[in-house]
């Protein structure tokens, strides 16, 4: 594996899984899980960006298998009506992740690329900036996506 894409996927999952705290996967294995999923893709990315989407949505699939194994073991507390997504920095529950990756699959059906924005900044750490340049679009854009999901998810969240 390339030195350069492996230290950038280092930092991708080094993001999340500080946010997590608790998490007993560490970065090192993310990356590697990551990396063995997308081995097994195409391997055509069409820029850094499409890349590191993809490498997004591998790290979220990994990253909820292994949240809801550790639920399938150990049951966690429930998640407050307050929701990590508030503040990008703060400890998430397993039960709050499963619920937040719910959220975003239903999020999905009513609008891509808000979900995708989601996914990308939540569960791989993407910049404002990385977000609006993989979609194409204006940084202001991202943002405004980006209260837009998170108003629906921390309204979906506390209907639970």
């Amino acid at each position: 594996m390339d030195n350069t894409i492996y230290d950038a996927l280092r930092v991708l999952a080094h993001r999340h899984l500080s946010r997590s705290g608790g998490n007993t996967l560490n970065t090192t294995a993310l990356v590697h899980e990551a990396w063995l999923k997308l081995s097994r893709g195409s391997g055509a990315y069409n820029d850094r960006g499409h890349f590191f989407a993809v490498a997004a949505t591998a790290m979220r699939q990994i990253i909820i298998d292994h949240a809801r194994k550790r639920k399938a073991q150990k049951r966690g507390q429930w998640f407050s009506s307050s929701s990590s997504l508030d503040s990008v920095g703060q400890e998430t529950h397993v039960e709050e992740l499963l619920a937040i990756d719910e959220i975003i699959t239903c999020l999905a059906a009513l609008d891509e690329r808000l979900a995708t924005v989601v996914e990308w900044r939540f569960f791989a750490g993407l910049a404002e900036e990385e977000i609006a340049s993989a979609l194409d679009v204006d940084v202001r854009t991202v943002r405004r996506d980006w209260r837009k999901a998170r108003a629906f998810i921390v309204t979906e969240l506390a209907k639970r």
